[in-house]
C-alpha cells in the first residue's frame, strides 16, 4: 500500500446507526457504546478469536459476531473530538489500520466513516447486525476480492498562455487585441483572454480525463472521478501544494487479480512527457458503500 489513503478529513465512507449531537450543541453523551471501524464476513474458518487490533487512542479491539458476519468494534463512552489536528490525523491513521488489518484478515470489508459509534454493549451490536443482516452480507458478496485504488495524474509543466496561443487561433487573436488596444480596453480584452486560457486548460483536462478512464474501464468495475484538489491528507498537506498542476483523481473499484491489468493500463499516460501517475491501494473500498441506517440509537 502506498500513498495517501482515502480517510482523509472531511471523507466518509459508509455511515451507519450513529450517536448524533443532540439538538446540534456539542458532542453526545454515551453511557456506553461500541466504536465501529468496518463488518466483515466470517466463517469457521475465520480467525475471530486470535485477531487483535490496537483501535483509536490505544483502544483494545474485538470481533461482535452475527450470523456469518461480524463487526469490528472497541468499546468507548464519549466521542472523539479534539480541537488538536495532529490527534484527530492520528486517530485516523489509526482508524484505518485496524480497517486494513480487518481486512487482511476476513477479507474485503465494508468500511465505516470515522467516529461512527453505536449506542449500547456488545448485544446492541449483535442485535444490529441481526437487523441489517441481509443487506450487510449482500453488501460485502458483492464487494468479495475488490479493492479501492487511487489514481491522481499531474502534469510538471503545464501549457503556458503562449504555447498554447500556438494552437488556439482565438487565444492569438485576443493576444492581437490586447497588443494593439489602449489601457481600458486592453483590460477586458485581458479578461477575455484569461478566461479563453481557462477554458483550453479545463478542455484540455476532460480529454485527457476521459481517455484514462475509457483505459480503466475495460480492467475496474468502477470509475469514479474525485475533486482535482483534495482539502487535506493524512499526512495534512493539501493537494493545492504539490509540484504541478493536477490533471485528474480518480477511484476505481477493482478485483484485486486485476490490480497487474490497471497498471498497465496506466503505463502509457505515465510515459508522456511532462505526466506523472501517482497510483495508490489497495484500500478498503470507502468510496463504493453506500450510507447504512442514520437513526436515533
Amino acid at each position: 500500500m502506498t500513498g495517501d489513503g482515502p480517510l482523509d478529513p472531511g471523507v466518509a465512507a459508509g455511515d451507519v446507526d450513529a450517536a448524533d449531537a443532540e439538538d446540534g450543541e456539542g458532542p453526545p453523551e454515551i453511557d456506553e457504546g461500541r466504536y465501529l471501524y468496518c463488518v466483515v464476513s466470517v466463517d469457521e474458518g475465520s480467525p475471530v478469536e486470535a485477531f487483535e487490533a490496537t483501535g483509536v487512542s490505544d483502544e483494545p479491539v474485538s470481533v461482535v459476531t452475527n450470523g456469518g458476519i461480524a463487526a469490528v468494534v472497541h468499546s468507548c463512552e464519549e466521542v472523539y473530538d479534539s480541537a488538536d489536528l495532529g490527534r484527530v490525523r492520528r486517530w485516523l491513521v489509526r482508524h484505518q489500520s485496524v480497517v486494513d488489518d480487518a481486512g487482511e484478515a476476513f477479507g474485503t470489508p465494508i468500511p465505516f466513516q470515522f467516529d461512527t459509534i453505536l449506542r449500547g454493549d456488545d448485544e446492541a451490536v449483535e442485535e444490529w447486525l441481526a437487523a441489517e443482516g441481509d443487506r450487510l452480507r449482500e453488501l460485502l458478496a458483492s464487494l468479495a476480492g475488490h479493492w479501492e485504488y487511487r489514481v491522481e495524474v499531474v502534469e510538471r509543466d503545464p501549457p503556458s498562455a503562449d504555447r498554447l496561443e500556438e494552437t488556439d487561433e482565438e487565444l492569438a487573436d485576443l493576444r492581437e487585441r490586447i497588443d494593439g488596444s489602449g489601457e481600458g480596453t486592453g483590460f477586458l480584452v485581458e479578461k477575455q483572454y484569461e478566461k479563453r486560457v481557462e477554458t483550453l486548460r479545463e478542455h484540455r483536462r476532460a480529454e485527457l480525463t476521459a481517455d484514462l478512464a475509457d483505459r480503466l474501464a475495460e480492467h475496474t468495475r468502477e470509475v469514479h472521478e474525485l475533486d482535482r484538489s483534495p482539502a487535506a491528507d493524512l499526512a495534512g498537506g493539501s493537494g493545492r501544494e504539490r509540484e504541478g498542476e493536477t490533471i485528474c483523481r480518480l477511484t476505481l473499484l477493482v478485483a484485486e487479480e486485476r490490480e497487474e491489468a490497471v497498471g498497465a493500463a496506466l503505463d502509457p499516460v505515465a510515459d508522456r512527457e511532462g505526466i506523472e501517475v501517482r497510483f495508490t491501494g489497495p484500500w478498503p473500498p470507502y468510496t463504493f458503500v453506500p450510507e447504512l441506517g442514520g437513526g436515533e440509537e
